[in-house]
């Protein structure tokens, strides 16, 4: 038998004392998790060459080369595995870490899904977190963000929290949560990160992508370069709505400034009709404008998704667009999947997944 081949098998207990139920009436699990094999690997990006020849002895960037582009991907299999995998993408000013443990310990969307069988890809896109080898040279400043991800990640309007809202306020849990924030480290591109994120697809197969926030656009596109994207779960997709040429809604201005659309060929957009689509967006923003910058973001954001679907829909596809308070889900934040009431949140998910046979 060959050793390095083996499946690894280990017992992760969570890190909650007991069962504990969470809004929404669903309870998460404390029996051991059983992973039968986990790695981690990078796929995609490029090699560039610099000319002239390396010397050893006096290095300099004369004849050497540099790996980059690409993406991370951390992968856990679960005993008795489901068929499809689910690879989550993170978003803006975010890592793999979105969909790991939450600011406050409770379970992500990484082990609740691994818990439902299904095994779970993380990402770190290209030029960013421990994929972090960008070809293209760019500045990172320590720009002071926290305030205003408070405000736009709807959490409250700095520095109080929503009445409603699903996140613990607990000053350690804010604190967490401002940690996750990390910088690109080379020009944010979507085709970097949709090439990179097809030669993912390419190695493993069909699977399910769960996309969050600026991870839409790239999400879409990761769709059209590969056949193996069977499903897509978006949450709160924040731009690259693309559509087909001919077909472009208006921009669309708000107080965070203009949203506008994108446009791509139609037989590259057509492409996404032939899978299940469903978009989640949380509470706390209006669908009327307003001068609140932090929510009136989201206002236009929750429009052109509308139209997005409209226009999938209108090709022959199947894409469909919850508003979590129109079907009495309240207090959401940006951060669906890791809000108090994730459980509840996954629920819905894992209900999408099974209606359209995904699981």
């Amino acid at each position: 038998m060959n050793i390095a081949k083996a499946l690894l098998t280990i017992m992760t207990l969570t890190s909650l004392a007991a069962c504990t139920t969470l809004p929404g009436g669903s309870s998460s699990s404390t029996d051991p998790l059983v992973i039968q094999t986990q790695g981690s690997f990078a796929v995609g990006g490029k090699v560039v060459s610099t000319p002239g020849t390396y010397n050893n002895n006096n290095p300099t960037a004369a004849g050497q080369t540099i790996h980059g582009d690409h993406l991370y991907a951390f992968y856990q299999v679960p005993q008795n595995p489901k068929p499809l995998p689910i690879v989550m993408l993170h978003g803006a000013f975010q890592s793999a870490r979105s969909w790991e443990t939450t600011s406050d310990g409770r379970e992500g969307f990484q082990t609740i899904f691994l818990r439902r069988g299904f095994p779970v890809y993380l990402v770190d896109q290209p030029r960013r977190g421990r994929a972090g080898n960008s070809t293209v040279a760019a500045t990172i400043e320590p720009t002071p963000f926290d305030q205003l991800f408070f405000d736009q990640f709807r959490i409250g309007k700095w520095p109080n929290y929503f009445d409603n809202v699903q996140f613990d306020r607990k000053p350690e849990t804010l604190d967490q949560f401002l940690r996750s924030v990390t910088p690109n480290t080379g020009p944010y591109d979507a085709g970097v990160i949709a090439d990179a994120m097809a030669a993912l697809f390419d190695k493993t197969g069909p699977g399910i992508l769960f996309s969050h926030s600026q991870a839409g656009g790239p999400g879409w596109l990761t769709a059209i370069k590969s056949e193996n994207v069977k499903g897509i779960v978006a949450l709160e997709p924040g731009s690259g709505f693309i559509f087909p040429e001919g077909e472009m809604p208006v921009a669309m201005p708000s107080a965070a400034g203009t949203l506008t659309p994108e446009s791509v060929p139609l037989a590259d957009f057509k492409k996404l009709t032939r899978i299940p689509i469903v978009i989640y967006y949380g509470d706390n923003f209006p669908v009327e404008p307003t001068a609140e910058r932090g929510q009136d973001n989201w206002r236009v954001r929750l429009a052109m998704a509308r139209l997005w679907v409209a226009a999938i829909n209108k090709h022959g596809g199947d894409a469909q667009l919850v508003h979590l308070p129109e079907i009495g889900i309240r207090g959401n934040t940006h951060f669906l999947m890791s809000d108090l009431n994730n459980v509840q949140i996954a629920d819905l998910v894992s209900k999408f997944l099974a209606e359209k046979r995904l699981d």
